[in-house]
């Protein structure tokens, strides 16, 4: 379930990036600092009939974005990626998941070390899952915040 609240920010998480738009991903679920999201199977197969590496990358990389969009004040803050590595642990041939949150005093810490170093960075641990519930993929990331430009506005307007 999508929170009222925040599906403007499932809409332009899913919608306003055409690579992004292209392998199907479905927002499952949004909430305060917390997200699950969907990539399709369909669409994404490669050479031999599995998720396509760059699909599951592709899914892992966004979440720092979606969880941005719903911790962070996205009135003061924009996301960017730093750093991403990702380990294959078996082969997806199924839709798989991905889960994401963070807590409330985290994100707080990381908004503080902004408002003085005009940046933060934040580290996530993430799983792909397949429909049965296995790890399929490992992805650690490091994004960060930074404080908004004069003029750039909301991302998620």
């Amino acid at each position: 379930m999508i929170e009222k609240r925040f599906e403007k920010v499932a809409d332009v998480a899913v919608n306003s990036i055409e690579g992004i738009r292209r392998t199907g991903i479905k927002v499952v679920e949004l909430r305060e600092r917390y997200s699950k999201v969907m990539m399709p199977l369909e669409g994404n197969i490669n050479h031999v009939g599995t998720m396509y590496a760059g699909s599951l990358f592709t899914l892992g990389e966004f979440c720092g974005g979606i969880i941005y969009g719903v911790a962070f004040d996205v009135e003061k803050y924009y996301p960017i990626v730093k750093d991403i590595s990702i380990r294959f642990r078996r082969p997806a041939m199924t839709d798989v998941t991905i889960e994401v949150s963070m807590n409330e005093e985290d994100v707080g810490k990381i908004q503080r070390i902004c408002e003085e170093n005009n940046k933060s960075d934040f580290v996530l641990d993430l799983e792909i899952k397949d429909a049965n519930g296995e790890v399929v993929t490992f992805v650690k990331g490091t994004w960060q915040i930074r404080k908004m430009p004069e003029g750039m506005g909301n991302l998620f307007e």
